[in-house]
């Protein structure tokens, strides 16, 4: 396909008029019925692979991005009314690690009691939210990270967070489930790895309600 199709055209449209990365699913509802959309995509790639902005998956959606290598000289300084604090940076980083995770796993693998403070600045910021409940007396809320979370970072999934292996290798992640590392902790015996996990309930509340379990 040539750059004067028409459907190439409404694509680039879709996609340079659009605040937030965009699913495929909403890209075929813009779209004329039976146009291929990822066939569509790769040609917009194409085009865009050698320019300034190139068509990047961010978060399993498409969005128009910098050129990497052009990153360095647009760079913006940015100032935070609110910067997170350690603790939100550590208590992020286990979600994100270790997700799907409780409040009370969050507290025992960092060995601190967490703030309610804490929990609300990321619950704000959109980088968490709640995912389900475990089948464990209490039904404990378990919590994960949101789109907003990887189109921050950059990162199309979990899977590509930075520094994994390295982190693992170097004795500063435990590449353990947190059941595991709750378990070593208590100086009990560890689930054994061949027992299927328990089967948690999805959290389908509103965000009100997230608020109010967070409490």
């Amino acid at each position: 396909m040539s750059e004067n199709d028409p459907h190439v055209r409404l694509l680039e449209a879709i996609l340079c008029a659009a605040a937030d990365p965009v699913s495929e699913d909403a890209l075929a509802s813009r779209l004329p019925e039976g146009v291929d959309v990822k066939a569509l995509i790769g040609d917009l790639q194409q085009m865009y692979a050698g320019r300034g902005v190139n068509l990047t998956r961010v978060a399993g959606k498409w969005a128009f991005r910098t050129a990497p290598d052009l990153g360095n000289i647009l760079r913006i300084e940015r100032s935070f009314v609110r910067k997170l604090s350690r603790a939100a940076v550590e208590t992020l980083a286990t979600i994100a690690y270790h997700q799907p995770v409780t409040r009370a796993e969050i507290e025992e693998i960092r060995g601190v009691q967490l703030s309610k403070g804490t929990f609300d600045t990321l619950f704000e910021s959109g980088w968490i939210k709640p995912v389900g409940r475990r089948r464990t007396p209490g039904r404990p809320v378990t919590w994960g990270t949101t789109d907003s979370f990887l189109a921050h970072f950059g990162l199309e999934s979990v899977s590509d967070l930075p520094g994994m292996d390295e982190l693992k290798a170097a004795g500063l992640l435990d590449a353990r489930p947190a059941g595991a590392i709750i378990a070593s902790n208590r100086g009990v015996p560890a689930p054994s790895s061949d027992a299927p996990p328990e089967p948690e309930d999805r959290e389908t509340g509103s965000s009100e309600e997230a608020e109010q379990t967070v409490e």
